[in-house]
């Protein structure tokens, strides 16, 4: 089987004392691929490098560089100047991690506008987006209307069944992660064992977003396949069948070779 986490923050400080053996540990248990978001354009050197280096096992690391929407106060118009001339310079595989984040309920328009300023450099250089989305899919779902040829990948899914339908509808996959290991975790079970199979994409977050069997420590692109067992635990499917589709899924999506 080969996987791709299509969401790992292994750029992360957390990551530095033993990044090479967590790559190793990774490959010997499917992963092919990680996709690496950036944050911040303090970050995106740190992505860029990493990603150019050549990873144990041959495990192939992607790019991609965005301004989080929590980031949103401390970046300047310069880092997105920035943002669009680095994806003019070298090949990144996607604009993110960017999007809408309204838990806190501050800071809506300044999110908001420098959301559709990625949008809009995602747009100019083709590339999809990976979206960061907490209690603002309908705010979403509304700004890309205005973007419909940009598709992309809602990371860590978290919303209902009909809005899934509207990004399914726009081309995007849905991420789901260690999350959905938690038995707790109904709504986001039952969607991702009744959704179309072409939807889904597995991910990590890691270091965050730590799975059932991992509570409490440090999350780890080695245990993507937990997600997928338990994925397939949930479709009443094999594993092997569930890692070549999502797999497949997350290339056509991001383009990767």
């Amino acid at each position: 089987m080969t996987l791709i986490d299509t969401h790992c923050h292994l750029d992360h400080s957390v990551f530095d004392l033993d990044r090479a053996a967590i790559l190793r540990r990774s490959a010997a248990s499917g992963v092919c691929a990680i996709v690496v978001p950036g944050v911040t354009a303090a970050h995106w050197s740190q992505v860029l490098a990493l990603c150019a280096a050549p990873p144990p096992n041959g495990l192939a690391l992607y790019p991609a560089l965005g301004v989080h929407p929590l980031s949103c106060a401390a970046y300047q118009d310069a880092d997105l100047q920035e943002l669009a001339a680095a994806g003019r310079r070298q090949p990144l595989v996607a604009i993110g991690e960017i999007g809408l984040d309204f838990y806190g309920g501050d800071a809506a328009v300044a999110q908001q506008r420098l959301f559709e300023m990625q949008l809009e450099i995602a747009q100019e250089l083709d590339l999809p987006v990976l979206l960061h989305v907490r209690r603002a899919h309908d705010a979403v779902l509304l700004t890309l209307r205005r973007f419909p040829h940009l598709t992309g990948i809602v990371h860590a899914f978290n919303g209902s069944w009909q809005q899934a339908q509207q990004y399914l509808a726009r081309g995007f996959k849905l991420g789901f992660g260690g999350m959905l290991t938690f038995t707790r975790a109904t709504k986001l079970r039952r969607l991702a064992a009744e959704l179309p199979l072409e939807a889904l994409v597995l991910e990590t977050d890691a270091p965050d977003m730590s799975g059932a069997a991992h509570r409490g420590e440090r999350n780890s692109p080695e245990y993507l396949p937990e997600v997928l067992a338990t994925l397939a635990q949930l479709r009443d499917c094999a594993a092997a069948e569930l890692a070549a589709i999502t797999t497949a899924n997350a290339r056509a999506v991001l383009r990767l070779p």
